[in-house]
């Protein structure tokens, strides 16, 4: 994790790891408008002086916690594509990854994958969606989610090397797999899936709309 995200580490501590536990379960449940260090410190037995010694406020948590989000799904996806050796597989794999429900993972006792994910289908985007988005970009906060859009746009140009729009694509994805996911169950006007509230049903939409785009960009090669 880039070590500009944090004053101290907060993985190092325990105290640090039951801020980034307690922060999520807060944030997921209240949304981060409502989400204060004074309410976590309450909820942690801590004090908000405390919890400014791991982050300087409340947004830069916020883009700690998609980092690490980012950082996990990418280690998530190449771990599920390792042996696929087929790009066509190979995408609808990912797909599947970033636009199904996530399940928690037990081998990270501090963070609920399933509640985070939840939070950067609804939060997420108000980590760059700021004034200071530049100055943040230029501290590299960002890394992680450019690097698994890079792994993304990687595995579109396996299956169309001629592509070339990979990188605007591989975005194009995760946003759209999120925001179809946040009307589905909140602005269901907005999205066929809204009487069904069926995930799979968003992975075959963003499937068709991907390989469209993919093949008729030049031939079919599945």
């Amino acid at each position: 994790m880039n070590e500009k995200l944090f004053v101290r580490n907060p993985e190092q501590t325990e105290l640090g790891r039951k801020i980034i536990q307690f922060s999520i379960q807060l944030i997921q449940e209240n949304g981060f408008e409502s989400f204060t260090f004074k309410k976590l410190a309450e909820e942690i037995g801590s004090t908000e002086a405390g919890i400014y010694r791991y982050f300087e406020n409340k947004h830069r948590l916020l883009i700690y916690l998609t980092a690490w989000y980012w950082s996990w799904l990418e280690f998530r996806v190449t771990f599920h594509l390792n042996n696929i050796s087929d790009p066509n597989i190979k995408l609808k794999k990912l797909i599947q990854l970033l636009a199904a429900n996530v399940v928690d993972d037990d081998s990270t006792m501090y963070v609920n994958e399933s509640l985070l994910h939840q939070i950067i289908i609804a939060e997420g985007s108000k980590a760059y969606l700021t004034k200071h988005v530049s100055e943040d970009n230029k501290d590299r906060l960002f890394k992680p989610y450019k690097d698994l859009c890079s792994l993304i746009a990687g595995i579109i140009l396996e299956y169309n090397s001629n592509y070339t729009h990979p990188r605007s694509l591989a975005s194009t994805i995760i946003e759209m797999a999120h925001l179809q996911v946040f009307f589905m169950h909140n602005l269901p006007s907005l999205t066929d899936f809204g009487e069904s509230k069926n995930e799979q049903l968003v992975v075959e939409y963003i499937e068709d709309l991907v390989f469209c785009s993919i093949r008729n960009h030049t031939s079919r090669r599945d």
